[in-house]
């Protein structure tokens, strides 16, 4: 079987195991976050906390929760790392430096799991499993709280009330998370992956050499790792290491877990807003731009421009040659258009162009299908963008599942959409300014721009991947990009929910003649031209500095 056929092979058996499970998970998460009743766990963990789960919250008391709870995150993850040394199982590593610390921990709360360091050398036992992982947790099902909330306020109406942040946060960790995570930890350990508590060995190699091999609780970090689209790795090889991806079918399942739930929220968002079509108009964007990307990215690593990568004949420097181009592109593509950050590969090595399509996928606010919760509130306030464009067009009042998309809702999805560009183009021309970028990168010309742009991009839209030669474990980088992590997850999460609020006040307007018709496909052509052209003159200029320059001087 030819290389080719096989990788269409693959791409065709995910697609089909997402079609799938579209249906009856997205219905399931419709009806776990539309339940009154509460499971026993869950009422244990409210009791625990004070909390009381069914006091609806307007959104501005859902946003305290939202930021109190993430704040607590992050002083709680930073002073375990710096007291690692001290706790049981600390494998004789040392405290994480402050900056370091606070860059990681960031990172971890704010579901990007950038990391500047490596995991197998850094990190304890105490410190992945109770610090790292239990944020992988938390983090992405803030994520799809605040996705929720925004649907609700779709769905009602008269009404402020957004529902109830500590009761959507359990949900999504005792109903949705752990289940899976379990499932898919026990099938990842079956097929080789490692889950243990051991202290670190050392063997000798076949050319005599000694080696130290890390062991740790691998594959249950690795399911919510890949589920919550996390990305935060317990080695620094990231899911090229065997202990982590074990096989091509590991790899297969892995791309599965961070896609799934972004794919199937857009059907529980027509369900609990009582229209099916409109959850597979949204759904039908979200893959639209995905399965572009594949094609892009495969099509040029195939290709192998270059003269380096023609005499090798293939694009196979920084990939695993245990996947190949076709499932390397199609991990690529499918992590930087989440929030992931998981690897197969290092992006690195792509392809001047293949590395702009990753970029590019990252820049769109990673809403193709975005990350956890985050991929669906990004592309819903898209819908809102695209909804005001078609109503200039014809002269009339935009309107929204029977919403008026008036001025303040125009300006608060305005606000959301400049909030991650900002940083990414400011934090970019700082780096470059004052010579911090230039000092880190181990490319000159164009690559090492896309280096610095990488990393900027990856902070603020909370996606965590890097470009690998990018040396970030430095005070400025630290700082710099763990304030990008922070602002960039949490300061559209404010107009998010000021917008949810807005929306649920309203009065419902009923459908007339003139009243665009958002659940066909007409929309869904609208809407990801609207996504392609606001993101294409945002950060054209940097592209072209970059990922373009190099490719057409390759």
């Amino acid at each position: 079987m030819s290389p080719v056929l096989a990788d269409m092979l693959v791409v065709t058996a995910l697609i089909g195991a997402l079609a799938l499970v579209h249906r009856p998970f997205g219905d399931y998460m419709a009806a776990v976050f539309s339940s009154r009743k509460h499971l026993r766990v869950e009422k244990w963990i409210y009791r625990s906390v004070g909390a009381d789960p069914d006091a609806e919250m307007r959104w501005p008391a859902y946003l305290r929760a939202v930021l109190a709870f993430s704040a607590v995150g992050v002083l709680f993850l930073g002073l375990l790392m710096r007291v690692q040394d001290k706790l049981p199982l600390s494998l004789g590593f040392a405290p994480i430096t402050p900056d370091q610390a606070f860059n990681t921990a960031a990172s971890f709360v704010s579901n990007t799991n950038w990391q500047s360091y490596a995991g197998e050398s850094a990190m304890s036992h105490v410190t992945q499993t109770m610090g790292l992982a239990v944020q992988n947790f938390v983090s992405a099902a803030v994520g799809i709280a605040v996705a929720v909330a925004l649907v609700r306020g779709f769905a009602r109406s008269r009404t402020g009330e957004l529902g109830n942040f500590w009761a959507d946060l359990v949900r999504g960790v005792v109903r949705i998370l752990i289940p899976i995570s379990v499932v898919a930890a026990l099938v990842l350990i079956a097929c080789g992956a490692i889950q243990n508590f051991g202290d670190i060995h050392t063997v000798t190699t076949l050319t005599g050499d000694q080696q130290s091999l890390s062991p740790g609780a691998v594959a249950s970090q690795e399911a919510i790792k890949d589920l919550g689209t996390n990305g935060g790795g317990y080695f620094n090889a990231n899911s090229s290491h065997p202990f982590e991806n074990p096989s091509g079918f590991t790899n297969l399942l892995e791309i599965f877990l961070l896609l799934v739930i972004p794919f199937s929220l857009p059907r529980t968002f027509g369900r609990m807003v009582g229209s099916v079509r409109q959850g597979y108009a949204i759904v039908g964007a979200m893959a639209t731009i995905w399965f572009l990307g594949v094609i892009a990215v495969t099509w040029i690593e195939y290709a192998h421009p270059g003269t380096a990568s023609q005499l090798a004949g293939g694009a196979m420097e920084g990939k695993e040659q245990r996947f190949g181009e076709g499932n390397s592109s199609l991990f690529a593509v499918s992590t930087t258009m989440t929030s992931t950050g998981s690897v197969n590969s290092f992006h690195d090595s792509y392809s001047g162009l293949s590395g702009g399509v990753l970029l590019l996928g990252m820049m769109l606010g990673e809403i193709a299908p975005g990350g956890v919760g985050s991929g669906l509130y990004g592309m819903l306030i898209m819908a809102v963008i695209a909804v005001f464009i078609a109503g200039l067009m014809v002269g009339r009042t935009p309107e929204y599942l029977g919403k008026k998309i008036g001025s303040r809702e125009i300006k608060l999805a305005a606000c959301y959409l400049l909030v991650t560009p900002t940083l990414v183009l400011v934090g970019t021309a700082l780096a470059m300014a004052l010579g911090k970028g230039e000092s880190s990168m181990t490319n000159t010309g164009a690559h090492g721009f896309s280096e610095v742009l990488y990393a900027y991009t990856s902070a603020s839209n909370n996606n965590g991947s890097a470009f690998a030669g990018f040396g970030a474990n430095t005070e400025y980088h630290n700082t710099m990009l763990g304030l990008c992590m922070l602002l960039g997850r949490f300061l559209p999460m404010v107009f998010v929910l000021a917008l949810a609020g807005s929306l649920a006040g309203q009065q419902p307007v009923p459908a007339t003649a003139g009243t665009l018709r958002t659940e066909k496909p007409l929309f869904t052509g609208l809407l990801v031209g609207a996504i392609l052209i606001i993101t294409g003159l945002t950060f054209f200029p940097a592209l072209a500095l970059g990922p373009l320059a190099e490719g057409l001087a390759s």
